[in-house]
């Protein structure tokens, strides 16, 4: 690929193809529309590959090359179409993935190589499920994919990774001989009830266990015995107070654990300007006083709610549960979303009704041995998740049926 004076890079695509591919360093010279179009194409789109949402990490500071998130878009054109798309992104350290690879990493450094800098295909700072190849059809997808393992070559990378991938890209990367590696993420499934659907919580709360209802109707009770109670607004409706007051308690979680906050608030004043539609906030209050705050994403078109950011300026005995599970679960029965996604980890979900769902994410290692090593590794550990996978489903928070 040869750069050209504006700092991107152009190649013709190998034949029968005949693609052009085009590599550029900010989302804002990869036009909006057609971006979006192609994500539109796929069948479960995710709001968090917007272009206006990686726009805005980019705008903002948050995912940035002296932050370690050096950006190369790769896109493939035919003529002024364009066919195929993907966020890929130069790294010197692995922080802000939630597909933990410091192992590999480590192993590299003991045998004087270099891991990074690798190329990393996904959303900075978020790990929702979703498309990464776009694309307007699956032969535009693999000569994506091919185009994606040609720059890795050329830029001497020691690897390439995509994350949190869905069906249609799993299958171009096994298809290209890339590594699977599985994950486990909690999901709620919002159209399980009789006739379609959940009439209210009390509804919901009735196909649980009875230990799994009990715990959590002891819980909210904490919380409204505590004089905690909760308002909401979506969309537009989200004032600018709101939005300040919600950072200082996004803010304080990540410093009482020691770490600068990924997201700054300038970050967020883009989404409130970009995508108002796309987020819902709860604010925790006691005596006309808030106290804490939950951001939920939302895809209104389909119905799917993500958890998203949550803190806290005092702590209340199950807060936490109730700003980030109960809220959110209850506004999406009444409103008829199907899916609530609680985002990376944390089994303790699974008490508040929200069930296991394997996550998958592609892998390639330039280097034989390593990829080798690799490989098996992650065939034990697949067996690994199978088997908890499998430990989980015993364990299930809902009723059996009859």
């Amino acid at each position: 690929m040869e750069s050209d004076n504006r700092g991107n890079r152009e190649t013709a695509g190998a034949a029968p193809d005949d693609y052009v591919t085009r590599v550029f360093e900010s989302p804002a010279r990869v036009p909006a529309a057609a971006w979006d179009a192609l994500l539109e194409r796929e069948a479960d789109p995710s709001p968090f590959l917007r272009h206006a949402y990686v726009a805005a990490l980019h705008e903002s500071g948050c995912a940035r090359p002296a932050a370690g998130w050096q950006p190369r878009f790769v896109t493939l054109w035919r003529g002024e179409t364009l066919e195929a798309a993907c966020p890929l992104y130069l790294k010197n350290h692995s922080y802000g993935e939630y597909v933990f690879d410091w192992a590999w990493a480590n192993a590299y450094e003991q045998h004087g190589l270099s891991y990074y800098p690798k190329a990393l295909v996904a959303v900075p700072f978020t790990p929702v499920p979703g498309a990464r190849l776009l694309a307007r059809d699956d032969a535009a997808r693999a000569a994506l994919l091919q185009a994606l393992l040609r720059f890795a070559q050329e830029e001497d990378l020691s690897s390439l990774h995509l994350l949190f991938l869905l069906p249609p890209d799993v299958r171009a990367c096994e298809a290209a001989g890339l590594m699977l590696r599985h994950t486990v993420q909690f999901h709620w499934a919002g159209l399980s009830g009789d006739a379609g659907g959940w009439r209210d919580f009390e509804h919901f709360l009735a196909s649980l266990q009875q230990d799994k209802r009990k715990k959590i109707r002891q819980e909210r009770r904490k919380v409204a015995e505590a004089g905690v109670v909760f308002r909401h607004a979506q969309g537009a409706d989200i004032a600018e107070s709101d939005w300040d007051f919600f950072y200082r308690c996004y803010e304080r979680t990540y410093l009482e654990h020691g770490n600068p906050p990924y997201l700054n608030r300038a970050f967020f004043a883009r989404m409130a300007r970009d995508m108002p539609e796309n987020w819902l906030l709860f604010v925790a209050e006691r005596d006309g006083r808030p106290l804490a705050s939950s951001l939920i994403g939302l895809d209104p078109g389909r119905g799917v709610a993500y958890g998203r950011y949550w803190g806290a300026l005092e702590r209340v005995d199950c807060l936490h549960f109730e700003a980030c599970y109960y809220q959110p679960l209850q506004w999406c029965i009444e409103h008829g979303y199907r899916r609530f996604e609680g985002g990376a980890q944390g089994e303790h979900k699974m008490a508040r009704a929200l069930l296991p769902v394997r996550t998958t994410s592609a892998h390639w290692l330039a280097h034989p041995a390593f990829a080798d090593a690799v490989q098996r590794f992650l065939a034990r550990e697949g067996e690994g998740i199978d088997s908890y996978l499998e430990q989980l489903a015993h364990r299930s928070p809902l009723r059996a049926p009859g």
